[in-house]
Protein backbone atom coordinates (compact mmCIF):
# COMPACT_ATOMS: atom_id res chain seq x y z
CA UNK A 1 0.00 0.00 0.00
CA UNK A 2 1.35 3.26 -0.68
CA UNK A 3 1.18 6.03 1.90
CA UNK A 4 1.23 9.80 1.00
CA UNK A 5 2.00 12.36 3.54
CA UNK A 6 0.64 16.19 3.57
CA UNK A 7 2.67 19.19 3.58
CA UNK A 8 1.44 22.80 3.97
CA UNK A 9 4.29 24.99 2.25
CA UNK A 10 7.04 25.91 4.23
CA UNK A 11 6.17 23.81 6.85
CA UNK A 12 8.41 20.49 5.04
CA UNK A 13 10.60 20.80 8.62
CA UNK A 14 7.99 19.84 10.33
CA UNK A 15 7.18 16.67 8.21
CA UNK A 16 11.52 15.68 8.70
CA UNK A 17 12.03 16.61 5.49
CA UNK A 18 15.67 18.20 5.47
CA UNK A 19 15.04 20.53 2.06
CA UNK A 20 11.88 21.87 0.34
CA UNK A 21 10.26 19.69 -1.61
CA UNK A 22 8.50 21.92 -4.22
CA UNK A 23 11.28 22.57 -6.45
CA UNK A 24 12.14 19.12 -6.40
CA UNK A 25 7.94 17.69 -7.27
CA UNK A 26 8.26 20.67 -10.15
CA UNK A 27 10.78 19.09 -12.47
CA UNK A 28 13.01 19.38 -14.52
CA UNK A 29 12.50 22.82 -15.21
CA UNK A 30 14.55 24.32 -18.08
CA UNK A 31 16.79 26.93 -17.30
CA UNK A 32 17.06 30.64 -18.94
CA UNK A 33 20.71 31.80 -18.97
CA UNK A 34 19.51 35.64 -19.07
CA UNK A 35 21.78 38.31 -19.98
CA UNK A 36 21.27 41.94 -19.51
CA UNK A 37 22.93 45.46 -19.78
CA UNK A 38 22.38 48.42 -17.61
CA UNK A 39 21.73 51.67 -18.89
CA UNK A 40 25.55 52.65 -17.72
CA UNK A 41 26.55 49.69 -20.29
CA UNK A 42 27.55 47.41 -17.56
CA UNK A 43 26.90 43.27 -18.76
CA UNK A 44 25.44 40.63 -16.34
CA UNK A 45 24.22 37.17 -17.37
CA UNK A 46 22.43 35.00 -14.63
CA UNK A 47 20.42 31.36 -14.49
CA UNK A 48 16.98 31.08 -13.99
CA UNK A 49 15.06 28.01 -13.51
CA UNK A 50 11.96 29.30 -12.71
CA UNK A 51 11.89 29.95 -16.31
CA UNK A 52 9.80 28.96 -19.34
CA UNK A 53 7.60 29.25 -22.62
CA UNK A 54 4.36 31.09 -22.12
CA UNK A 55 2.81 31.53 -25.40
CA UNK A 56 3.29 31.10 -29.29
CA UNK A 57 1.96 33.70 -31.25
CA UNK A 58 2.95 36.30 -29.92
CA UNK A 59 6.23 33.98 -29.07
CA UNK A 60 7.04 35.20 -24.96
CA UNK A 61 8.90 34.00 -21.89
CA UNK A 62 8.92 34.24 -18.60
CA UNK A 63 11.42 33.97 -15.77
CA UNK A 64 10.73 34.68 -11.82
CA UNK A 65 13.71 36.64 -10.32
CA UNK A 66 13.54 36.44 -6.28
CA UNK A 67 15.31 39.47 -4.24
CA UNK A 68 18.90 39.13 -4.06
CA UNK A 69 19.00 40.51 -0.72
CA UNK A 70 16.95 42.54 2.10
CA UNK A 71 16.52 46.59 0.83
CA UNK A 72 16.57 45.49 -2.60
CA UNK A 73 14.35 45.48 -5.49
CA UNK A 74 15.52 42.61 -7.40
CA UNK A 75 18.61 41.01 -8.99
CA UNK A 76 21.17 42.20 -11.07
CA UNK A 77 19.28 40.94 -14.08
CA UNK A 78 15.28 42.44 -13.40
CA UNK A 79 17.57 45.93 -12.33
CA UNK A 80 18.84 46.24 -16.06
CA UNK A 81 15.80 45.06 -17.53
CA UNK A 82 13.67 47.97 -16.05
CA UNK A 83 15.94 50.02 -17.34
CA UNK A 84 16.22 48.96 -20.66
CA UNK A 85 13.15 46.73 -20.98
CA UNK A 86 15.33 44.42 -23.57
CA UNK A 87 16.84 40.96 -22.08
CA UNK A 88 18.61 37.59 -24.09
CA UNK A 89 17.80 34.19 -23.04
CA UNK A 90 20.30 31.95 -23.63
CA UNK A 91 20.07 28.06 -23.60
CA UNK A 92 22.06 26.38 -21.70
CA UNK A 93 23.78 23.08 -23.25
CA UNK A 94 25.72 20.50 -21.15
CA UNK A 95 29.10 21.33 -21.97
CA UNK A 96 28.09 24.95 -20.81
CA UNK A 97 27.71 23.70 -17.61
CA UNK A 98 30.58 24.75 -15.98
CA UNK A 99 30.22 28.39 -16.79
CA UNK A 100 26.61 28.68 -16.23
CA UNK A 101 27.05 28.05 -12.69
CA UNK A 102 29.86 30.35 -12.08
CA UNK A 103 27.05 33.15 -13.26
CA UNK A 104 24.81 31.66 -10.36
CA UNK A 105 27.32 33.59 -8.16
CA UNK A 106 26.29 36.90 -6.48
CA UNK A 107 28.57 38.93 -8.01
CA UNK A 108 28.38 42.90 -7.32
CA UNK A 109 26.26 44.71 -10.03
CA UNK A 110 29.33 45.99 -11.83
CA UNK A 111 30.96 43.11 -11.88
CA UNK A 112 30.97 41.49 -16.11
CA UNK A 113 30.01 37.71 -15.52
CA UNK A 114 30.63 37.14 -19.18
CA UNK A 115 34.73 38.06 -18.39
CA UNK A 116 34.41 36.08 -15.08
CA UNK A 117 33.44 32.69 -16.33
CA UNK A 118 34.83 33.01 -20.16
CA UNK A 119 31.98 33.26 -21.93
CA UNK A 120 32.63 34.58 -25.61
CA UNK A 121 29.87 37.18 -26.94
CA UNK A 122 27.55 37.48 -29.74
CA UNK A 123 26.04 41.01 -30.80
CA UNK A 124 22.59 40.52 -30.95
CA UNK A 125 20.34 42.23 -33.93
CA UNK A 126 16.91 43.14 -32.13
CA UNK A 127 18.08 44.33 -28.80
CA UNK A 128 21.25 46.02 -27.34
CA UNK A 129 22.35 42.98 -25.04
CA UNK A 130 24.80 40.48 -26.25
CA UNK A 131 23.76 36.79 -26.62
CA UNK A 132 26.08 34.05 -25.43
CA UNK A 133 27.98 32.81 -28.87
CA UNK A 134 28.38 29.25 -28.39
CA UNK A 135 25.09 28.53 -26.51
CA UNK A 136 23.36 26.14 -29.23
CA UNK A 137 20.33 28.99 -29.28
CA UNK A 138 19.31 32.41 -28.01
CA UNK A 139 16.13 34.46 -27.58
CA UNK A 140 16.60 37.89 -28.10
CA UNK A 141 13.38 39.73 -26.32
CA UNK A 142 12.05 42.89 -25.23
CA UNK A 143 10.45 43.57 -21.74
CA UNK A 144 6.33 43.24 -22.12
CA UNK A 145 5.27 43.19 -18.07
CA UNK A 146 6.67 42.56 -14.53
CA UNK A 147 4.54 41.61 -12.31
CA UNK A 148 5.21 41.60 -8.45
CA UNK A 149 4.06 38.54 -7.21
CA UNK A 150 2.78 37.46 -3.68
CA UNK A 151 4.93 37.80 -0.62
CA UNK A 152 7.10 35.23 0.55
CA UNK A 153 7.66 34.37 4.24
CA UNK A 154 10.00 37.03 5.22
CA UNK A 155 7.90 39.98 3.60
CA UNK A 156 9.92 40.13 0.64
CA UNK A 157 8.86 39.21 -3.14
CA UNK A 158 9.49 37.85 -6.13
CA UNK A 159 9.02 39.30 -9.48
CA UNK A 160 7.85 37.59 -13.03
CA UNK A 161 9.86 39.50 -16.21
CA UNK A 162 7.54 38.39 -19.11
CA UNK A 163 9.00 39.34 -22.55
CA UNK A 164 8.30 39.12 -26.25
CA UNK A 165 10.64 37.35 -29.14
CA UNK A 166 12.05 39.72 -30.78
CA UNK A 167 14.44 37.57 -32.52
CA UNK A 168 16.23 33.98 -32.21
CA UNK A 169 20.00 33.05 -32.83
CA UNK A 170 20.21 29.41 -33.79
CA UNK A 171 23.46 27.34 -34.31
CA UNK A 172 22.71 25.24 -37.68
CA UNK A 173 24.56 22.69 -35.96
CA UNK A 174 22.19 21.65 -33.92
CA UNK A 175 19.68 21.70 -37.04
CA UNK A 176 18.67 18.46 -38.33
CA UNK A 177 16.15 17.38 -41.25
CA UNK A 178 14.41 21.40 -40.52
CA UNK A 179 14.34 20.61 -37.01
CA UNK A 180 16.48 21.63 -34.10
CA UNK A 181 17.05 18.01 -32.55
CA UNK A 182 17.73 18.97 -29.13
CA UNK A 183 20.15 15.53 -28.33
CA UNK A 184 22.85 17.45 -30.50
CA UNK A 185 23.54 19.57 -27.56
CA UNK A 186 21.45 17.90 -24.35
CA UNK A 187 19.56 20.68 -22.99
CA UNK A 188 20.35 21.29 -19.39
CA UNK A 189 17.25 21.28 -17.22
CA UNK A 190 16.89 21.98 -12.76
CA UNK A 191 16.17 19.04 -10.85
CA UNK A 192 15.16 20.07 -6.93
CA UNK A 193 18.17 20.66 -4.46
CA UNK A 194 21.43 20.81 -6.36
CA UNK A 195 20.88 18.05 -9.05
CA UNK A 196 20.60 18.68 -12.84
CA UNK A 197 20.07 16.48 -15.87
CA UNK A 198 20.69 16.61 -19.46
CA UNK A 199 18.41 15.47 -21.95
CA UNK A 200 20.33 12.52 -24.16
CA UNK A 201 16.65 10.61 -25.93
CA UNK A 202 13.21 11.63 -26.88
CA UNK A 203 10.30 10.02 -27.95
CA UNK A 204 7.39 11.06 -30.27
CA UNK A 205 3.74 10.92 -29.19
CA UNK A 206 0.94 12.52 -32.05
CA UNK A 207 -2.44 13.54 -30.12
CA UNK A 208 -5.32 11.69 -31.19
CA UNK A 209 -7.66 12.72 -33.53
Amino acid sequence: MRIFMFIYPNKYEEAGLSHNPFKAIVSPRPIGWISTRSSDGHLNIAPYSFFNAISEQPPMVMFSSAPKKEGQIGKDSLLNIKDTKEFVVNIVSHSLREKMNITSKNYPREINEFEKAGIDMGQSKTVSVPYVKFAPASLECKLWKTLTLPNRPDGSSATMIMGIVTGMNIDEGVIRNGKIDVTLYQPLARLGYFDYTQIRETFSMRRPD
